[in-house]
């Protein structure tokens, strides 16, 4: 899989960071991983609630919501497999600084084309991310792992992009997420230190 091709990002994640950060506290990437997951099935569940006369987002939500806490528990059960117990909720500041990006106001078309946008970007983000670790980390369980979850994340974020374009009436979709991928790699560039999904 090619970022540049797909998922367009303009900033890779240096596989160092998996070598340097991530493998000396496998616990607490797992922790901020279960969590990313959980946050990932409550932004499901708000699309619903904001949108609940569009029948086709709503069911796709309810599956994607499914899917995501299933990703929660098979995270969980790796940790408990491996003797940790789930830490407390880390904040994520990379999708934090994403959602000042968002508009706020506006339509209801703007509100839910953004929504969908910072979706994707998460989406992509993660897979990028998911990518790399199914590459470079020396644990062929979690290899395998990431590996499979970064083939689900591409799948969410085609989808999130798809239902912005079928939902769009006076916004240009391409447009926006041309912005939104400059934007984030403004924002990247500070991360790719700590041992979090996003950090």
């Amino acid at each position: 899989m090619s970022e540049k091709t797909i998922l367009k990002l303009h900033l890779p994640t240096d596989p160092l960071w998996v070598k340097n950060v991530v493998e000396s506290n496998i616990e607490e990437l797992l922790t901020d991983h279960a969590y990313c997951e959980q946050k990932a099935a409550t932004n499901a569940i708000t699309i619903i609630v904001q949108n609940p006369n569009l029948s086709d987002v709503v069911q796709e939500m309810i599956a994607l919501a499914q899917e995501e806490m299933d990703h929660f528990k098979r995270v969980h059960d790796i940790m408990l497999q491996r003797g940790f117990t789930l830490g407390k909720e880390r904040k994520d500041n990379y999708v934090n600084e994403l959602r000042k990006f968002m508009i706020v106001g506006g339509g209801r078309e703007a509100q839910l084309i953004d929504r969908l946008l910072l979706s994707a970007m998460i989406e992509a983000r993660s897979c990028e991310r998911f990518k790399v670790l199914s590459e470079n980390i020396n644990d062929a369980a979690l290899s395998e792992f990431y590996y499979e979850l970064m083939v689900s994340e591409a799948t969410h974020y085609a989808m999130f992009i798809r239902l912005a374009k079928k939902h769009a009436v006076e916004i240009d979709v391409d447009k926006r997420w041309a912005e939104f991928l400059a934007y984030e790699a403004k924002v990247i560039q500070n991360y790719g230190k700590g041992e979090t999904i996003h950090g």
